[in-house]
């Protein structure tokens, strides 16, 4: 192999040099032939009047068995006309220059044409200035990202200055706070005020809340808020309280702990351990989307406890029917394990609860946006429990 260094070459001119091939004899030694000099270097300079001068001194590394040598070629001055050097070429090294020249960039034919030098005077050169960053927000329902430019949001249509969390989908964000109904901490305690009713008839309607479930949340605050949040709950929560539905014309019922004989029913051992682990731990992730902290083991257990109950509550005649506000959910949380924002599987609680209390068949219709691959999974060989799920299909696949 041939390295060809040391070129020495006024600014004027245009140096262009080729990797010669070198043959090499038995004993370890190099053997290469100037041939007229053509075939070591190419110089080449031209100012239009003058021939060129340049000054090379190529350096050969030869590789034999093993040993590394470097020889130097004998430094050579080679003063030529353009139209003599030209005339030599040999077609190989016309097509190599060819070929340079075919590889020029699109900005080196810009540089070109329009003369650019390095060494131009850059001292009135200014910086182009960043198009300032577009400001977004982020939608308190859904918490999808929205420009700045929009009140209203493009996923779910809510007002950018909504107060769906503390008064509720019917609040107006154009209302003013003294006009608006009661807020958050005032709902709640009246929800906890009226959990001392007894549901009297069979016409009532149940709900199943606790506002220790609202301790579960996600630890480290990250640049967009987590779908499954606490806010999910309250606007829920303050919606109902604002139409009067609940507290209201809505009974709750008291709130429990659901035991690990009942969880084991629908989760194996290991996987109740593993929720219940996590009351030990600050913050910790099942899957990069399914967070627990400290609260969430507890909030987990009185969320399946209440699904058991309201379905009891049904069967044995106390409530016509009732509704679970309850979180973390449950749909995509398997026999062995959590996922899907899911901890323990709440549906499968209160199907399995229905039995006990009753119920020879159940059917479950999940219309969640997502399937319930959970509920499917520790259903999947029941005869008593029939599960379908209603969810999307977009891009070709399923959610």
């Amino acid at each position: 192999m041939i390295l060809t260094g040391n070129c020495h070459i006024s600014s004027e001119f245009t140096m262009v040099s080729e990797t010669v091939p070198v043959s090499h004899s038995t004993n370890g030694e190099a053997e290469y032939n100037l041939h007229n000099q053509r075939d070591q270097s190419l110089c080449e300079g031209y100012n239009g009047r003058n021939g060129n001068l340049c000054s090379v001194g190529p350096s050969i590394a030869t590789c034999q068995g093993g040993n590394y040598r470097e020889e130097r070629v004998t430094r050579l001055s080679v003063r030529d006309t353009a139209e003599n050097i030209i005339e030599n070429m040999q077609p190989d090294v016309i097509s190599k220059k060819a070929r340079h020249q075919k590889e020029t960039t699109l900005q080196d034919m810009y540089n070109s044409q329009y003369n650019f030098d390095d060494d131009d005077d850059d001292s009135d050169w200014e910086p182009l200035k960043k198009p300032p960053a577009a400001v977004k927000w982020f939608c308190v329902n859904c918490t999808m990202v929205n420009l700045d430019d929009v009140v209203r949001c493009d996923i779910c249509g809510e007002h950018k200055e909504s107060g769906i969390v503390k008064h509720g989908f019917f609040a107006s964000p154009f209302v003013k706070e003294a006009g608006l109904p009661q807020n958050e901490s005032e709902a709640i305690e009246r929800c906890k005020d009226s959990c001392s009713q007894i549901l009297e008839s069979d016409n009532s309607t149940a709900v199943g809340f606790d506002e220790r479930m609202l301790l579960h949340s996600e630890v480290e605050m990250k640049s967009h808020p987590h779908p499954e949040r606490p806010n999910r709950l309250r606007a829920i929560a303050a919606s109902l309280a604002t139409a009067g539905i609940f507290p209201g014309r809505c009974v709750p019922i008291s709130a429990r702990e659901i035991t690990q004989d009942e969880l084991q029913m629908v989760h194996s051992l290991e996987h109740i351990e593993s929720v219940d682990l996590t009351s030990h731990v600050l913050a910790s992730y099942f899957t990069p989307d399914t967070y627990a902290n400290e609260h969430s083991a507890l909030a987990a257990r009185l969320a399946a406890g209440l699904c058991a109950d309201l379905a009891s509550a049904i069967l044995s005649g106390r409530a016509k029917n009732g509704f679970a506000l309850v979180r973390p959910p449950g749909h995509h949380a398997g026999i062995r394990h959590a996922m899907g924002f899911c901890l323990h599987n709440n549906a499968a609680v209160a199907a399995l609860a229905a039995q006990v209390a009753g119920a020879k068949k159940v059917l479950i219709v999940d219309w969640d946006v997502h399937h319930g691959n959970g509920t499917q999974e520790i259903f999947d060989g029941s005869k008593s429990v029939l599960y379908i799920s209603l969810h999307r299909h977009e891009g070709g696949r399923f959610y």
